[in-house]
């Protein structure tokens, strides 16, 4: 398959002042903080993923050999990055936060995002860059599925169990948690329990407890189309469970995931000048 460049924040040394004049979309602003009279950037936006066209985009829903939908991708999309709240269709101020939670939200700096140290991003958090189901047969058919996306988060990836186990009874608190799938119809069902609370929901620093549960329900509606309808169901954190909305887009047809090598504590969150892994202040 031909590769193109996909243009991702993979400069890992590079000082903060380059990323400065890194060329941005149109229309996509950055994000700065004031560090005693010197702006520095937090997120800096540079290229971005070729999508599919609307024309193949309208084409019907592929299948694999075995007649199962085929929900391979590579996807750009399907989950939060900037905002839960805003990305999964809600209005400002639905999110139903408990008071502590929101408190500890909105305190949260920027700089102490654990992403920006190269840590997981958990459900059901995307980047703006390139992702794909990878089922695994066996002579008893479909068994797992692995979610890897091209930024790899330190080579993490996550499993979702198709072979009809049931969650453990006290699992190990993970970033990924425990997922188990099935189909209903053509729509993927991932029910995951099990996380810790390390990571955030989005860069905004959405919080939750070890108490998080959610469902995710992946339907792809045509070649160019897969919705993500999410629950979150955490009631250490949230008033009531939350059904969320998330669409992907698939990249264009003739590309792939690119390499993306990102390890904890590296050097990209030095570059853009933050400090992770520090208490929330």
């Amino acid at each position: 398959m031909k590769h193109v460049p996909i243009v991702a924040i993979a400069v890992l040394a590079v000082a903060a002042g380059v990323l400065a004049q890194a060329p941005k979309p149109a229309g996509i602003p950055e994000r700065t903080r004031d560090t005693g009279g010197q702006s520095q950037v937090e997120q800096v936006n540079v290229g971005g993923t070729p999508r599919i066209s609307q024309a193949d985009a309208a084409r019907p829903v592929p299948r694999l050999p075995d007649g199962r939908v085929d929900l391979t991708g590579p996807w750009v999309g399907g989950g939060s990055n900037a905002d839960i709240e805003r990305d999964g269709g809600l209005k400002p101020g639905e999110l139903p936060l408990l008071p502590w939670a929101q408190k500890l939200r909105d305190s949260r700096k920027a700089e102490n995002e654990p992403y920006t140290a190269c840590l997981p991003m958990s459900v059901p958090r995307v980047n703006p860059y390139p992702w794909k189901f990878a089922m695994t047969y066996t002579s008893r058919g479909l068994t797992h599925i692995y979610v890897l996306h091209e930024t790899g988060d330190a080579g993490a990836h996550r499993v979702i169990y198709m072979d009809g186990r049931k969650h453990p009874p006290d699992p190990l608190p993970t970033w990924w948690g425990h997922s188990i799938g099935s189909f209903e119809g053509d729509t993927l069902v991932v029910d995951t329990i099990g996380y810790n609370d390390k990571f955030w929901f989005d860069s905004r620093g959405t919080p939750h407890t070890e108490q998080l549960h959610t469902v995710e329900r992946w339907t792809r509606v045509n070649f160019g189309t897969m919705i993500n309808d999410f629950t979150l169901d955490d009631p250490g954190a949230f008033s009531r469970p939350v059904r969320l909305r998330f669409p992907a887009t698939h990249i264009r047809p003739d590309l792939d995931m690119m390499e993306f090598i990102c390890l904890e504590d590296n050097q990209y969150g030095t570059a853009g000048g933050f400090t992770p892994a520090q208490p929330d202040r």
